[in-house]
């Protein structure tokens, strides 16, 4: 199964997201290559720090730019979940994936400056669409604050509903210092002491697959 996580807008959670959903599925046993197609190299980065460590589980990695679907179809041959994060915008890492993806998961924060770039996505989804139909498109709320008194969450709820096009997921990735102490030691949630947050990723990873 091939999942792209991609956006219009970085700073968004993109390849956080992307890189505790491998380690997680990794954890559970399952053969999982990472396909980084965002020259900022986040999750490549991400997987080096990890293979320093040998008792974690392996994560694969591969590196591809510019037009990804080959790629994404034959490691898709080859393993059970292909996980790619692509840039954070319009680019054609994006657009070629989408034409090759079983699920697109677009993470979005609960703000305007995100918001604001769906509707431009959604012209893209529905071109992709043209080569590939079966395409499944989820939003996926990310860095939502923890204060229950912030009304963000619901507003943006609100919002998707104009957006038929992207499916919007009940469930949400909370803003917690968790995942970015997790990050640079190659690391999920799922492996570190925070049941929160662990919670978030398997929730994630149960209605996704």
């Amino acid at each position: 199964m091939i999942v792209l996580f991609g956006s219009r807008k970085g700073g968004c959670g993109k390849s956080t997201t992307a890189v505790n959903v491998c380690a997680a599925l990794a954890k559970q046993g399952n053969d999982v290559v990472l396909v980084d197609a965002d020259p900022l190299s986040t999750a490549a980065k991400w997987v080096m720090d990890r293979d320093e460590n040998p008792d974690l589980p392996k994560v694969h990695c591969v590196q591809k730019y510019d037009n990804i679907r080959d790629t994404l179809i034959d490691l898709n041959n080859r393993y059970e979940y292909v996980i790619v994060d692509a840039p954070g915008k319009d680019s054609r890492e994006l657009r070629t994936g989408m034409t090759a993806a079983h699920k697109l998961i677009v993470p979005f924060k609960p703000s305007n400056a995100d918001l604001d770039t769906l509707g431009e996505l959604q012209k893209i989804i529905v071109e992709a669409r043209d080569f590939n139909p079966g395409l499944e498109v989820h939003g996926l709320m990310t860095m939502v604050p923890t204060n229950p008194v912030i009304r963000e969450r619901e507003e943006a709820r609100e919002y998707l509903a104009d957006f038929p096009e992207i499916k919007l997921l009940s469930e949400v990735i909370c803003e917690r210092k968790v995942y970015r102490d997790a990050l640079p030691e190659g690391r999920s949630v799922v492996e570190m002491d925070n049941p929160k947050a662990a919670s978030e990723i398997h929730a994630l990873i149960q209605r996704m697959f």
